[in-house]
């Protein structure tokens, strides 16, 4: 397959095709066998130069199994320049040992290959600047009132679903050698789901309720939920509403953005604690409350709408008190990676 690789790529320098011409066109014909882009940019400069032969250069004995500096040097090369390279390509292009490469890559350049994550949004400049300013701007408010995080009501709606498939990690379960791999039916997720929406401090859940089937929240729905959210402030966080010292905090959806919105809070006096925009992993309720709860209930599948409330009622409630304070921790320093990361996603601070 190489030797037919390189003679086509012959036929395009000739053609006058540059080195990325000619790796695209390759790629189009041999997909994932084709030749490395360091190798294809290497014959084309041979061929550019002269060379007629296309087979490979001879090799004398047994494919190399030496882990000296010049091979972890060509193996991090080749790398670098594609790294969905598999250990068998790269061990074929450089003549050397399998296993070799393996430690190479694993041990001596301490790689390990992943698949990509998958985030919001790709971040433009402006995006990441955002993130940081307000990451900053409430870690210089914490230097000057260290009870800050502690008079943040937030809060934040989701779907819970009739059924929501479990993880292969939930699905995992011990088997004797002679035991059969247990197996479980493909099945998809729910004919029907509840929408939540749920309000916490430190202290635990202030507010929570569904909306009726069929409806959404927009700002008119949200308006009359910051009410009931009121009424219960005023009944579960006395110290806070008659001090007037809470914070609501939400994130940046349209009907939590709305004109509508912004002049009721403003009528009520309640300050808002900004929210970077395409900020999941900054927002108290996606990265602790709804993945906690959501996690305990996949793989159950519900008769109605009435048992998802039961269920997510009951586990709310079973939420200890330490688990809240634990959230406003990581939410710091979850603040504090946003910085280090320059605003970037980082690793999640698991609770």
């Amino acid at each position: 397959m190489s030797a037919e690789q390189r003679t086509n790529l012959k036929f395009l320098v000739q053609l006058g095709k540059t080195p990325s011409e000619a790796l695209g066109m390759l790629q189009k014909v041999y997909g994932d066998e084709t030749m490395s882009r360091s190798r294809v940019f290497e014959w084309c400069k041979r061929f550019k130069e002269g060379r007629e032969d296309v087979e490979d250069d001879p090799r004398s004995g047994r494919p190399s199994t030496s882990r000296n500096e010049a091979n972890v040097e060509r193996v991090k090369q080749m790398v670098r320049d594609d790294r969905r390279l598999t250990v068998r390509k790269i061990a074929d292009e450089l003549g050397m040992n399998h296993n070799s490469v393996w430690k190479i890559i694993t041990e001596d350049l301490g790689m390990r290959k992943v698949c990509a994550k998958m985030v919001p949004r790709l971040l433009n400049d402006d995006q990441k600047g955002r993130r940081m300013q307000v990451c900053q701007d409430i870690l210089e408010r914490l230097e000057t009132e260290p009870d800050l995080l502690r008079r943040v009501i937030t809060g934040h709606e989701s779907w819970v679903f009739e059924y929501d498939p479990e993880t292969k990690r939930q699905s995992l379960q011990w088997k004797s050698p002679a035991s059969p791999r247990p197996k479980k039916a493909r099945q998809s997720r729910s004919s029907f789901k509840v929408m939540l929406i749920a309000f916490f401090d430190v202290r635990g859940i202030v507010h929570c309720e569904f909306l009726p089937q069929g409806q959404t929240v927009n700002q008119h729905v949200y308006k009359e939920v910051l009410r009931r959210l009121l009424r219960a402030v005023r009944e579960k966080r006395r110290e806070l509403w008659q001090g007037n010292s809470w914070l609501l905090h939400h994130d940046n959806a349209p009907a939590h953005n709305a004109l509508s919105i912004r002049e009721f809070l403003a009528k009520k006096n309640i300050a808002v604690l900004e929210q970077p925009p395409y900020s999941p992993d900054l927002a108290p309720c996606d990265f602790f409350l709804f993945p906690k709860l959501k996690e305990v209930m996949k793989g159950t599948r519900f008769d109605d709408a009435d048992d998802i409330k039961k269920a997510v009622t009951t586990e709310l409630r079973s939420i200890p008190q330490e688990s809240f304070q634990q959230c406003m921790q990581a939410w710091q320093r979850r603040m504090d990676k946003c910085m280090r990361c320059q605003g970037d996603y980082f690793e999640g601070d698991n609770l």
